[in-house]
């Protein structure tokens, strides 16, 4: 029979090396299939007529700070305030504890000799309780509102769960209630078992935020986007395998 501490130090080196390997490589794929599925914005250099030096140009009106303010009411901001602030703070809780958490800096240490910032560990310890009330939040409102329990499958509820395990598990091993090694070793395996899912699930939306903000051309973008969905004919023998059809549909992606 394995023992604990054998099972630890498994879980701790080859499955947690696995689990990076895994991440970085979903990771990738999921960066290059985004690219085979989309074609760079083609810009029209076409001139269909010539102004002529006393033509009037026309340029968009300098919003004044008022009217700024209010048009922030037809964002989601303003229409959902609750909801946008409850999901900011889960998101900066989410990836912010994990990377300045004193506890994993210090392995890192041990582990490639590299240090980096940490912030003290009561602050982490706030940020991993506001996690697990947002996650509390998020399954309340899927639970109680008819709306957003219609479109919940039952994957929806496992990846709620499966992100707030590592915090519940973390907080639970830094404050050495009860089965410090066993808890411990769930705390890493949840880690690892959410790495390893994260490209493939609908937790890629950590990936693709980047992606469709900053090259996909729509009302949220951070600038003009480079890129588009692709929606002609086979452009690449990857796709015709991947989605077994010659047109993509985007429903079904």
């Amino acid at each position: 029979m394995i023992s604990l501490e054998l099972f630890h130090d498994f879980v701790r080196g080859p499955l947690a090396l696995s689990a990076f390997l895994i991440f970085f490589t979903g990771t990738a794929y999921q960066v290059l299939r985004f690219f085979s599925l989309s074609q760079k914005i083609r810009k029209n250099t076409s001139r269909t007529f010539r102004l002529s030096p006393t033509s009037a140009i026309c340029t968009p009106p300098v919003k004044s700070m008022a009217q700024r303010i209010s048009s922030l009411k037809s964002t989601i901001a303003g229409v959902h305030p609750v909801m946008t602030s409850i999901t900011t703070l889960f998101h900066i809780c989410l990836i912010a504890t994990p990377l300045l958490l004193l506890g994993h800096n210090k392995l890192i240490h041990e582990s490639w000799g590299i240090s980096l910032f940490s912030l003290p560990e009561g602050v982490t310890d706030v940020m991993t309780l506001m996690l697990i009330g947002c996650v509390l939040f998020f399954l309340f409102r899927r639970i109680v509102i008819t709306k957003v329990r219609s479109i919940t499958t039952l994957s929806d509820y496992l990846i709620l769960l499966l992100t707030a395990a590592p915090f519940i598990t973390g907080f639970f091993a830094f404050h050495q209630t009860t089965a410090y090694e066993s808890i411990i070793i769930l705390h890493m395996l949840s880690g690892e078992m959410m790495l390893i899912l994260l490209p493939f699930t609908k937790l890629a939306h950590m990936i693709f935020f980047f992606i469709n903000r900053f090259l996909i051309p729509h009302e949220n973008s951070f600038g003009h986007g480079s890129r588009t969905w692709y929606f002609g004919g086979p452009k690449f023998s990857f796709k015709k395998w991947y989605f077994g059809k010659n047109k993509f549909d985007i429903d079904e992606w």
